[in-house]
């Protein structure tokens, strides 16, 4: 059963602002260092203006000692709520009869 989330899904970005930046005091500046990225690489994910790559994960990874799977999974969350909760028609799509003999096992 799939449960609609209405709250929007934090971006990485905030995570990266909020809980990281601002608590050790670091700026766009020194924190783009760290990552081996320029400031405007990591001024537009901060910003919530472009997300979090592979690349970038890894990177964040290292720098905070999590895992990348952390920042790739609040990336998609974030985009699939964006997508789902968007000005997009994907709603009039028709369903594709699929053969149960043909469906992906899960």
């Amino acid at each position: 059963m799939h449960r609609k989330i209405t709250r929007k899904r934090t971006h990485p970005g905030e995570l990266i602002r909020e809980e990281y930046m601002k608590p050790l005091k670091l700026t766009v500046t020194s924190l783009a260092a760290r990552l081996g990225v320029s400031r405007k690489t990591l001024s537009t994910i901060v910003n919530e203006r472009a997300g979090v790559t592979p690349d970038m994960a890894l990177r964040l990874s290292r720098a905070f000692s999590t895992t990348p799977e952390l920042w790739l999974n609040m990336q998609q969350n974030h985009d699939l709520w964006t997508a789902e909760n968007g000005d997009s028609d994907w709603r009039r799509v028709e369903p594709v009869y699929v053969p149960e003999s043909a469906q992906m096992q899960g």
